[in-house]
């Protein structure tokens, strides 16, 4: 009986690792198709040679529907030129309108959104409710709050607003509802205090190199909240926040801890992060220390960058992953429920294929809507004399990007050179977006490079997995759902997402939401969780279709 049951364990054993093999040995398929998207931006950083902290720092990019034609348009945030660079005009921030078949046209000049300030990082929401998506850009200078005018132009709004902040090197902005009073506020992390007098020149081992952040001081983050008559009003303060000052990187805001609030978690560079805890009516409180995910599971401090927020081993509950320095692991941060997390990077192998590079943009993705969110990782040092540097810093300013795809067991694999000539392109990459930009039910990707064209990214993977594209629509809450926390009931699987505006690194992939379903044909029930606490729920969906999700009827539409 012994041997019998022997027997059975190693059988088992074994077609679960043919069964995890199959899986890693089914490749994704990402084409490279920037060439023919007609995108011509070219992202500059400003430099001089005189090597001003800044210049790494920049930039970020979002998907939006702006013209709410039913596809994602592209927005690309820009640097501009510094001291002593030979270049004297500002390029500005260029926003592309989607044609359709992977082709793009530049409508920044009638949209009204280049600026001439020094980009950083951006967020789109419909912070006034209209039914328009409007945008939020982070600089190295004031920030800029565009309005949607509905007609395809935007309107700089930010002095009436009230949210320029001041002379800040800016970073990760996240809209979110921190009130539930069914308006979106606003939070707008800072990286450091810094003017141009204040620039230090410094060298590594005789090298010019780019100065750390640690030679400045820690900014204040803001925290703005919405009035609903087009005003903000810093409560910074009042919140909490203010007290707080971190080197400011990425933000992305979600419940991790299922309390009905949204919460942010802020990444900090050579610093403990933040995980900000809601306590209903806006107040925040740092509990990074006590849930695990200040620091690495060595207790060190890293250079984290970029957070993207999501369920990745379908157990109900918000996971987050941290992009880091070279020589670091990227952190993927488990959440074991009650309020703590577990640094999961050894165990599942999140950190496979980009240890020796410098990590900044990251998105989880379902690339063969399997149901389990894959990873993709931007890299690139900010440094061209990286290498020469030496040491655990030896790593290429312009190297491949990382996929990992999700195993379904709790595992991750760097499947970057079977996935397609999309992985192939070696740039220093920054902030990373992910959308299905073709509508044709898989995830995309695009990605902003320093000092280069992005890269556009379509998703030609072959599966025969199904899936559910959701866009919702609050009428008692805000307009995009943003904060909504949403479950797809497939029998006995139950996917699970939020609605975010900002994350990654200095990015923000849009409000739509989509689930891989596997070989789910049929969808029980989607249930979604308002951040006003309210509940709406439909049955009985067919997969592989895109849904608007009406909080007011409690019904769906099919998507223009």
């Amino acid at each position: 009986m012994m041997q019998r049951l022997a027997c059975c364990g190693c059988l088992a054993a074994s077609l679960w690792i043919a069964a995890e093999v199959a899986r890693a040995e089914d490749p994704f398929v990402l084409r490279d198709v920037t060439s023919q998207s007609g995108v011509r931006f070219r992202h500059t950083d400003g430099s001089s040679g005189q090597r001003y902290i800044l210049e790494g720092m920049s930039a970020g990019l979002a998907l939006l529907d702006y013209d709410s034609d039913g596809d994602l348009d592209l927005y690309l945030v820009n640097g501009a030129p510094l001291p002593d660079a030979k270049q004297t005009a500002a390029p500005g921030n260029a926003l592309y309108r989607n044609d359709g078949n992977w082709r793009f046209s530049d409508v920044t000049a009638p949209a009204g959104v280049a600026t001439g300030a020094f980009g950083l990082g951006v967020c789109a929401a419909d912070y006034d409710n209209d039914g328009f998506v409007d945008l939020y850009v982070s600089n190295y200078g004031p920030n800029v709050l565009y309005k949607n005018n509905g007609d395809g132009s935007f309107r700089d709004v930010t002095a009436e607003a009230g949210v320029a902040i001041g002379k800040h090197v800016g970073a990760g902005v996240s809209f979110f509802d921190m009130d539930a009073d069914g308006d979106l506020d606003l939070y707008a992390a800072n990286y450091i205090e810094f003017d141009m007098a204040a620039h230090k020149p410094y060298f590594h081992k005789g090298v010019p190199s780019y100065p750390g952040p640690l030679l400045y001081s820690p900014a204040s983050h803001v925290l703005f909240c919405n009035d609903a008559n087009g005003t903000f009003s810093d409560v910074s303060r009042k919140s909490g926040v203010a007290q707080l000052k971190g080197y400011g990187m990425g933000v992305v805001a979600a419940d991790y801890d299922d309390d009905g609030d949204q919460d942010l978690f802020v990444a900090n560079d050579l610093q403990a992060n933040f995980l900000l805890s809601n306590d209903g009516t806006g107040k925040f409180t740092d509990v990074a220390l006590l849930a695990g995910t200040a620091f690495d599971l060595t207790g060190a401090s890293l250079a984290n960058m970029g957070v993207d927020a999501a369920d990745f081993d379908n157990d109900g509950r918000t996971d987050f992953h941290v992009t880091t320095f070279s020589g670091e692991f990227a952190t993927l941060y488990r959440n074991l429920g009650g309020g703590v997390f577990e640094d999961a990077t050894r165990l599942t192998g999140a950190g496979e294929g980009s240890f020796a590079h410098v990590k900044w943009g990251n998105a989880f993705a379902d690339f063969d809507n399997d149901g389990h969110r894959d990873l993709y990782v931007a890299c690139g040092h900010l440094d061209e004399n990286a290498q020469a540097r030496g040491g655990t810093n030896a790593t290429a300013f312009a190297v491949p990007n990382v996929v990992l795809r999700n195993l379904g067991n709790s595992r991750f694999r760097n499947v970057s050179a079977t996935s397609g000539d999309g992985l192939k392109p070696a740039f220093s990459s920054r902030g990373v977006v992910s959308g299905d930009l073709d509508n044709d039910g898989d995830l995309d990707i695009v990605v902003l490079n320093s000092r280069e064209l992005p890269t556009l990214i379509r998703n030609d993977t072959s599966s025969t997995n199904r899936w559910l594209g959701l866009r919702l629509i609050g009428s008692e809450n805000n307009r995009g759902g943003v904060g909504a926390k949403v479950k797809v009931v497939c029998g006995s699987l139950t996917y699970m997402d939020e609605v975010h505006s900002g994350r990654g690194y200095q990015s923000d992939s849009g409000q739509w939401l989509h689930f891989g379903l596997g070989s789910t044909t049929q969808v029980e029930k989607v249930e979604v969780r308002w951040p006003s606490g309210g509940v709406t729920t439909i049955s009985g969906l067919r997969a592989d279709q895109f849904i608007q999700m009406r909080e007011s009827k409690s019904d769906w539409l099919p998507v223009p």
